[in-house]
């Protein structure tokens, strides 16, 4: 357990936030003025710090460079337009963050040390969080192997830090993707499931190569049998045919989003039909030529609701709905961002106020 009330605070001698332009927040490149540390030594986690944002020194010989013991979560806090600041759904990710460590041979995280930690550095940079609506406090939690040793074994130490980035949108327009066939995200039995750092670096290449091609991002398919829709570049997919909503199901390859729970939760509110079912390639083409594909977009902490507008498929490309005629994703992504943000009624009690 971590007392939370003891976490050293060290201020900033002189903030930041003057050389920012928010008008212009590129993501994940501007960090606020603060973080949190904390370590994890002999079964015990020290009682953690937060502390001017800065680079920190770490032995060549650190197991998470060489083995990659290294896990992260993402989440937002907006300002609503009564000037509190809005953490949405912050357990969740402290559920998460522990269901990767645990895949990982990884330490678990004390519910104080990640919560309360989190609320302190988020309220002290409060000033942080931007005021326009496509606009968020970024907040990445995340926990590192520390040991410095050349041996394939689960690390004795371990840090955990919190930084946060004010951000604009991820995506500024709706999106080109391509259905991958050759490479793989994540197979079954492996760490598809959890925020492994692993997991985005093997991605790397098939992105660059559909870029280069033209295209903004993938839909990755199973490993088996490349048939299967599996997740759309680092989101959930979701797709809308005829008047159902399919989303892959969560499997050992599936990151189980925090928005995709949220979106779903809203749209069985509002009576929308669901399947958390597989969709072939077979059928999602065969929507698409039958004009019952209504939708196409990816949901996840830093897109949100991402739309689709165009689809690549064995080098054939095709031209989706028009984004303003697409009804499920339009209102339950609205709603959605509608409640983060404290303009809707959060009957769900999903944001912790600041």
């Amino acid at each position: 357990m971590v007392d939370t009330q003891e976490i050293e605070v060290i201020r900033a001698a002189k903030s930041k936030i003057s050389e920012v332009d928010f008008d212009n927040l590129p993501f994940g490149k501007v960090f606020s003025d603060h973080m949190l540390l904390a370590t994890y030594e002999n079964g015990n986690w020290s009682r953690g710090s937060i502390r001017p944002y800065g680079d920190i020194s770490v032995s060549p010989a650190m197991s998470s460079i060489h083995y990659g013991q290294s896990i992260f979560e993402g989440l937002k806090a907006f300002k609503s337009e009564s000037n509190d600041v809005l953490i949405f759904r912050p357990e969740q990710n402290w559920e998460r963050i522990n269901k990767s460590a645990a895949r990982l041979c990884m330490p678990s995280i004390p519910m104080e040390l990640f919560l309360d930690g989190m609320k302190q550095l988020v309220d002290l940079d409060r000033n942080w969080v931007p005021t326009d609506n496509d606009c968020s406090l970024y907040i990445r939690p995340f926990m590192f192997a520390t040991d410095p040793f050349l041996g394939v074994k689960p690390s004795d130490s371990y840090t955990f830090m919190i930084i946060t980035s004010p951000v604009g949108p991820y995506y500024s327009k709706p999106l080109h993707l391509k259905v991958e066939t050759e490479y793989t995200r994540a197979a079954l039995g492996g760490v598809g499931f959890a925020k492994a750092a692993g997991n985005y670096a093997a991605a790397m290449l098939p992105a660059k190569i559909a870029q280069d091609q033209g295209v903004d991002q993938l839909i990755w398919t199973d490993a088996k049998e490349h048939r299967f829709i599996e997740e759309a570049g680092t989101m959930n997919m979701m797709m809308v045919i005829g008047d159902t909503l399919y989303t892959a199901p969560l499997t050992s390859t599936i990151l189980p989003g925090v928005t995709r729970d949220s979106f779903l939760t809203l749209a069985r509110d509002a009576g929308i039909n669901i399947k958390e079912e597989s969709v072939s390639t077979d059928m999602l083409i065969e929507s698409i030529e039958n004009n019952s594909l209504k939708e196409v977009f990816g949901v996840g902490t830093a897109a949100t609701t991402a739309q689709v507008q165009k689809l690549t498929f064995k080098g054939k490309t095709y031209d989706l709905p028009a984004v303003e005629s697409r009804t499920i994703s339009n209102s339950i992504g609205g709603l959605l961002l509608d409640i983060k943000t404290g303009k809707a009624t959060d009957n769900k009690g999903w944001n912790t106020k600041l």
